[in-house]
């Protein structure tokens, strides 16, 4: 449980939690933490499945993360828990898939709060991240493309209501 409520929390969730939401988790934490809003802000990540539960990310997304300077130490993967639908302000999914899986799983109160990440996204003509896990390089270097510019815009909406 979080435990200032103070703060506001972004949740990001793929299927595993091994690739795109871990990447979206080491992005999203450089910017608020170079933004000097890190007590302002938390920031995790998650899975709709366990699949990896406690596993670090992806080797490959943590070596695309590196290059453009960006840290996925000390992530591990985690389900999804009820908990987290109390605790965070915006759970972001990468797909649909994902989106529609975390609102079955949660009260209906707390369905505004689920979106998928690319609708801070105004120029990305995607709406959804593609999961890199079973292609080469380029996928996970398009999902930082992704995740980098609508991080860059969900900071800028939550620095509105800080």
């Amino acid at each position: 449980m979080i435990e200032n409520k103070e703060k506001i929390g972004v949740l990001f969730v793929c299927m595993g939690n091994i690739c795109r939401s871990p990447t979206a988790e080491g992005v999203f934490r450089k910017l608020v933490s170079d933004a000097g809003l890190d007590d302002r802000i938390y920031t995790d990540s998650a899975g709709t499945h366990a699949y990896h539960s406690g596993e670090p990310p992806d080797h490959r997304a943590i070596a695309a993360a590196e290059r453009r300077g960006f840290s996925l130490e000390d992530i591990s993967a985690r389900r999804v828990t009820d908990a987290d639908f109390e605790d965070f302000n915006y759970i972001l999914a990468m797909d649909e898939d994902n989106m529609l899986a975390l609102r079955e799983s949660s009260k209906a109160e707390h369905h505004s709060k689920v979106r998928l990440l690319l609708e801070f996204s105004e120029f990305a003509p995607e709406t959804e991240v593609p999961d890199p896990y079973y292609g080469g390089p380029a996928g996970f270097e398009r999902v930082l493309d992704l995740v980098e510019v609508a991080s860059r815009a969900l900071l800028e909406t939550i620095r509105k209501e800080l």
